[in-house]
Parts: structure tokens; C-alpha cells; sequence
């Protein structure tokens, strides 16, 4: 990944091919090197995909912090009912 300003510049791969990607902007928090992209925009004439919009992808295991509270608190009640 190479930062210019606002401008991000990155290369996308299946593993059999790799595209580079240019965004101007803000990347989510979740963008990281090996993780899961979508990216939205349009291919130039140069090969280049010039993208208005990049989307981490949680992977499977994701849950939104809120959630896994709400899951562990019901797991220490759960613990709680079965002691007594």
C-alpha cells in the first residue's frame, strides 16, 4: 500500500491475478494487507481500477463488539443459573 495525500494506492489479488486499485479517501478501519476487499468503481484504459468506494470484509468470525458482550454477559448468567 503507498499513501500520497489523500490518495491510496494498493494491488488486489485472487491469487491468480492482481489488479492495481487507486481511492482517494478515508480506507475503513478494518483495511488490511490479506484481508478481504470490495471495492467499487471503474477499470481505466491503463488497467488501473479507480474506486469511489472500499468495504473491508469482516471475516466469519466477526461480531460486532455489542454482540459479543451481549454473548458473554448471557454465557455469566448462564454459568450463574447452573450453580445454584
Amino acid at each position: 500500500m503507498k499513501r500520497e495525500g489523500v490518495e491510496v494506492r494498493f494491488v488486489v489479488t485472487d491469487t491468480a491475478k492482481s489488479m492495481p486499485v487507486v481511492y482517494r479517501g478515508q480506507l475503513p478501519d478494518l483495511f488490511r494487507e490479506g484481508k478481504g476487499v470490495v471495492a467499487q468503481g471503474q477499470l481505466g484504459a491503463d488497467g488501473v481500477f479507480s474506486a469511489r468506494e472500499v468495504l473491508a470484509k469482516h471475516d466469519e468470525n466477526y461480531m460486532p463488539p455489542d454482540a459479543a458482550h451481549a454473548l458473554e454477559q448471557g454465557a455469566k448468567a448462564q454459568k450463574t443459573i447452573k450453580a445454584k
